[in-house]
């Protein structure tokens, strides 16, 4: 474990706290002179204030601010509320008041040295359509020692309480890194015949299977024993925070990682935004500004997460082999038969390429192949997948598709309100799917092994 690691790292950060603070005080200070703050030397100095005001990173989770969303073209308030909380996660509801109830979702927020507000936008373009749910995880430098560890198997079991918590018929989306335990999660639930088990499980660019198309991440996850990454990147929260001696993960060590992946591309964000505050263009600067402001806002994880997630799932691949355990409990995504299935990748990613996602499929042989599909959207990477203009307009649709024709709730209601013959045919058509589902379950559990 690398013990001075976090230590240098905050007190350089407490060090340098002070000029931040002043750049920021000195745009104020301009802001409040209109007159002077229009020439181009006021400009200059603003735009340069901006990058030292920048130029440090949060470590508390920013506000999602989605106020109102548009519901059937009516503008409605949307309220948070923690519905469930443990040490290391709340389960936290977007609340609406709508005339109809709305598919239930849980999304799947990654802890990859980020916040669930990283899926701000994700959250704002479900919500006209949905009943939205996320785990909204806690920084560990925020959680005393005396909270226990927090491992692979922890997160799997926050995900099947947070389903739970939910109800029946819910429906999960799960993004990026967190696509193992979500699908480790529901495989679990579906072996236990769990009546909270989702009807659709949504799995969008994660690392089902690591072997295909390897990345740089990839790579770089099988560049060194586990040893390596446990002496060199483990660290130690330092005094002075709840989680104090907490053994994590820091999320600087993850963001620096991440920007040096695609060092030239920020450098280059960055002299666009001086460039466009310089000449009096706020429009582009502003949305660099906000982009920066939430990438910089940065999340520690666990040790014991970090090391067995890079562990069994990028180093040993025990999903796709079929050696995954929660507990000494075996991950068997044969059992699901139940939740629909929906992978989504994006054709540019360089974090899960293409074929790491849909590699779920095989795994899930036991569904009927009507209940699979899958999508690769061109032209898009990593982030793309699952914000920006690509997800609101082409990926989403298909989305939310999957989630309401799995909606078995809205079946019920249709068939408790369809008048005579229609409500008869209704239930008929409910009842032979449930027979069906109920005998498909049987003659597959008689199948030898």
């Amino acid at each position: 474990m690398n013990l001075l690691a976090y230590l240098v790292y905050q007190t350089f950060a407490d060090l340098t706290r002070f000029g931040r603070a002043s750049a920021s005080f000195s745009r104020a200070t301009l802001a409040a002179w209109p007159a002077l703050a229009c020439g181009f030397d006021a400009r200059y100095l603003d735009a340069w204030w901006e990058q030292i005001e920048l130029a440090g990173l949060s470590h508390a989770r920013p506000p999602f601010e989605i106020d109102f969303v548009d519901v059937d073209g009516v503008r409605t308030p949307v309220s948070e509320a923690v519905v469930k909380r443990t040490p290391f996660a709340s389960l936290l509801h977007f609340r609406k008041d709508v005339a109809a109830p709305q598919p239930r979702v849980l999304l799947v927020a990654p802890m990859s040295g980020h916040f669930a507000t990283l899926l701000r936008g994700t959250v704002r373009t479900m919500l006209a359509d949905h009943d939205v749910y996320i785990t909204d995880w806690h920084n560990p430098r925020d959680v005393p020692l005396s909270a226990g560890r927090f491992g692979f198997d922890e997160y799997v079991e926050h995900v099947m309480s947070f389903i739970r918590r939910i109800g029946p018929d819910a429906h999960l989306v799960a993004i990026c890194q967190p696509t193992v335990a979500a699908l480790a999660a529901v495989s679990l639930m579906a072996a236990d015949n769990d009546p909270a088990q989702p009807a659709s499980m949504t799995l969008m660019a994660g690392p089902i299977d690591c072997r295909v198309n390897p990345t740089k991440v990839n790579e770089l996850a099988n560049s060194k024993p586990i040893t390596w990454f446990e002496r060199n990147l483990i660290s130690a929260v330092p005094g002075g925070f709840p989680g104090a001696q907490r053994r994590v993960y820091p999320g600087f060590v993850q963001l620096s990682a991440f920007m040096s992946m695609n060092l030239e591309r920020h450098l280059a964000s960055f002299e666009e935004m001086r460039h466009e505050r310089a000449k009096g263009d706020p429009t582009r600067a502003d949305a660099l500004n906000v982009f920066y402001r939430e990438y910089f806002a940065t999340s520690d994880l666990a040790a014991e997460f970090y090391l067995e997630t890079v562990s069994s799932v990028f180093q040993e691949y025990e999903l796709p082999l079929g050696k995954l355990k929660v507990g000494e409990r075996l991950v068997e995504p044969h059992a699901i038969r139940r939740t629909a299935l929906l992978t989504i990748e994006g054709e540019k990613d360089d974090i899960c390429a293409v074929g790491q996602t849909v590699a779920a499929h095989d795994l899930c042989r036991g569904l009927r192949p009507y209940m699979k599909t899958h999508h690769v959207q061109t032209g898009v990477g990593h982030y793309g997948v699952f914000n920006g203009r690509r997800w609101d307009t082409q990926i989403y649709p298909l989305v939310r598709a999957t989630i309401h024709d799995h909606e078995p709730r809205a079946l019920r209601i249709a068939a408790s309100e369809a008048p005579g013959d229609d409500q008869v045919t209704l239930r008929a058509l409910l009842d032979a799917e449930a027979h069906a589902a109920s005998a498909i379950s049987r003659a597959a559990e008689t199948q030898p092994k």
